[in-house]
């Protein structure tokens, strides 16, 4: 944690506002020198296992973003993608966009007929709504 002052992921926190505005509970993990807070106890112990093994803020967002993918797949999993917003200790700022993509051979009419009148529902079910998940990538990254 000391070259990384803050390390957000966005994934997880948006995960655990729309938790918290649902009346759900928030399920922090406090450290020595830090907290980690998610939608699920053992993803923010995850979290806080990194640091003290460690790692800085990053690190913790990433294993917290891992874990909340198997123990609570709908904050956020693996097949889909997210955002990262970080500032370093010495004030940089990066953002990372790991959204997901849509597919190489996606085009501009893959969802309209003949005549470019949209199909109802081909966006959004069957295989051609599926997108290219950028999770994996992007927290490996960051």
């Amino acid at each position: 944690m000391k070259r990384l002052a803050v390390g957000f992921l966005v994934l997880s926190a948006l995960s655990a506002a729309r938790l918290c505005t649902a009346g759900g509970a928030m399920h922090p993990e406090h450290g020595a020198h830090g907290m980690v807070v998610s939608a699920h106890q053992l993803a923010s112990q995850a979290g806080v296992e990194m640091m003290q093994a460690g790692g800085n803020a990053v690190d913790a967002a990433v294993a917290t973003g891992f874990a909340l993918a198997v123990v609570y797949p709908s904050a956020g999993n693996i097949g889909g993608g997210g955002f990262m917003l970080l500032r370093l200790h010495d004030g940089a700022t990066h953002f990372i966009d790991y959204r997901e993509t849509a597919p190489g051979k996606a085009t501009s009419t893959m969802y309209q007929d003949k005549q470019g009148n949209v199909i109802p529902n081909l966006s959004t079910v069957g295989y051609q709504a599926a997108g290219v998940p950028g999770s994996v990538k992007g927290l490996v990254y960051a």
